[in-house]
């Protein structure tokens, strides 16, 4: 049976599960397919995280769905050795992005007589200066990941969520590459992709209605501004232990800034 937009989606994320020197933690990666070159049909595929959900991390475990013959599904967990080295940081100090080239785990894990299914987005849903002019402020999102660490343990699946943009996208908010979504943004759910998912019809900016779906990928969860206990309001990276209270807004990375990795990417595979 094939499966509908939303249904791929849940096949887009992994789980990352963290030991830290404080404890453990989780948080959300997704598939990503870099460098891909539509004639020869190669790409680099990588699992994308921000920066502060791995960086203090002493052991890491990322949590596969595989497929038997059959194609029923189960769950591996693989153990991945130099975990916070097996990251490449985003060069920009200040992007709170890394990637992990996934192919190594592929063949690792296939050695092993296991069939890793996932489905990878890819640059071609990263939306244009054109595509953003021409959407509205106020947009349906869904958000892909572990809130609070939930999840559907049993058939290694996410959570899906909705919510809306609370600036617009094409917009940089307090000018940085970034755009606030309105949802509720909990712990676990840094490093979730953020996209526009429209099924069956849509209207662009001036309400003009579209029959068709859309799909969009427009960036990646990272911080949410809280509220200390004194009352302050403070952005923070969502998978924190401060004495604070989420109000229900999201920043998010704008997906545009993957980009960055590019030529890091060139450079590992020989300038290809």
């Amino acid at each position: 049976m094939e499966l509908s937009p939303s249904e791929q989606l849940c096949y887009s994320t992994i789980r990352i599960e963290c030991v830290t020197p404080n404890g453990g933690s989780t948080g959300t990666g997704f598939f990503f397919n870099f460098l891909e070159n539509k004639e020869t049909h190669q790409f680099i595929p990588c699992i994308v995280t921000n920066k502060h959900v791995v960086e203090n991390a002493v052991h890491g475990i990322l949590v596969l769905t595989c497929k038997m013959k059959d194609g029923t599904e189960y769950l591996h967990r693989v153990n991945v050795s130099d975990f916070r080295q097996s990251w490449i940081f985003h060069p920009k100090q200040d992007v709170d992005l890394c990637i992990m080239p996934f192919q190594p785990i592929v063949e690792a894990v296939s050695a092993q007589g296991h069939n890793p299914y996932y489905i990878s987005l890819n640059a071609d849903l990263i939306p244009t200066k054109q595509q953003l002019e021409e959407l509205s402020a106020l947009e349906d999102i869904i958000m892909i990941g572990y809130p609070d660490g939930i999840w559907d343990a049993v058939n290694n699946k996410p959570i899906l969520r909705k919510g809306i943009t609370a600036t617009h996208p094409k917009r940089d908010f307090n000018g940085e590459k970034k755009f606030l979504i309105d949802a509720a943004c909990f712990p676990g759910s840094s490093g979730s992709p953020v996209l526009i998912l429209n099924q069956g019809s849509y209207s662009d900016r001036k309400g003009t209605v579209y029959i068709g779906s859309r799909a969009m990928f427009l960036g990646i969860l990272h911080a949410g501004p809280q509220h200390t206990a004194q009352g302050q309001i403070r952005f923070a990276n969502i998978p924190t232990t401060i004495t604070s209270i989420p109000n229900n807004l999201g920043l998010v990375i704008k997906s545009d800034e993957l980009y960055g990795f590019y030529d890091i990417l060139r450079n590992l595979a020989g300038g290809q």
